[in-house]
């Protein structure tokens, strides 16, 4: 597996210093139940680069999601910082977060959390209803967007009417329709066969080498993390090199 320790920054800062799209700097999160406090992450630091294909792998429990919720602006630390893409997440308010994931980032899950009653098309295209582009402009979007997942000529089907594979080459083209400068996936092929696994695998691959696009990966399939420039793993809430 092709592995390397991420480094760590001496001097807080931006998110952009020295080529930097994400930093974080003693991050920890705790959720409250009741009266009593969970610790989920303890004193992460973590550095990725621009262009970057990051796994982030351990077991249930480890904080992963967790940690893939902070970068991708669903969630706040409650201690320490989170740059992403020049923006210091916890500082931001609820509007400007919001304004903030739609313009940066892209969202892949396990499950495609595709809208049933939508085709393709209108799934993919529905981030872009939020924006002021024209019906020209997001039907040429949308269009790319399917194109580059394989799945232009499937775009008036409904999600019942496609295979695993093809729902979440849709979910795919929805994280990407917007040009999004991050794309965070949380467990992108759990939900799928070894076959259409390593299809969407290859998918990232290219979105990542020909787009360019920066990608934060939570999986548990080690197979999935030979796919990625790095490697991570999460252990209780704290990283291990």
């Amino acid at each position: 597996m092709n592995e390397r320790k991420t480094e760590t920054a001496a001097t807080s800062g931006p998110a952009n210093a020295n080529g930097a799209l994400i930093r974080l700097r003693n991050v920890h999160k705790k959720y409250k139940r009741d009266q009593i406090e969970i610790p989920v992450l303890a004193g992460i630091d973590l550095e990725v680069k621009e262009g970057e294909f990051l796994a982030l792998m351990g077991p249930s429990g480890s904080g992963k999601s967790t940690l893939l919720n902070l970068i991708g602006g669903i969630d706040r630390p409650t201690q320490g910082e989170v740059w992403v893409a020049g923006a210091s997440i916890g500082e931001l308010s609820s509007d400007k977060l919001s304004a903030w994931r739609a313009r940066h980032i892209g969202f892949i899950f396990q499950l495609y959390n595709l809208i049933p009653v939508l085709t393709a098309y209108q799934n993919v295209e529905l981030p872009l209803l939020l924006t002021r582009l024209s019906g020209k402009e997001r039907r040429d979007r949308v269009g790319l967007a399917l194109n580059l997942v394989g799945l232009k000529d499937r775009a008036g089907h409904f999600p019942r009417q496609l295979s695993g594979g093809e729902e979440q080459r849709v979910a795919i083209a929805r994280a990407i329709v917007a040009d999004p400068t991050l794309l965070v996936a949380d467990e992108p092929t759990g939900d799928l066969d070894a076959k259409n696994a390593a299809e969407i695998l290859t998918l990232l691959q290219r979105l990542n080498r020909e787009m360019g696009k920066t990608i934060i990966m939570v999986t548990h399939d080690p197979n999935a993390a030979e796919r990625a420039h790095l490697t991570v793993h999460l252990e209780k809430g704290v990283l291990k090199a």
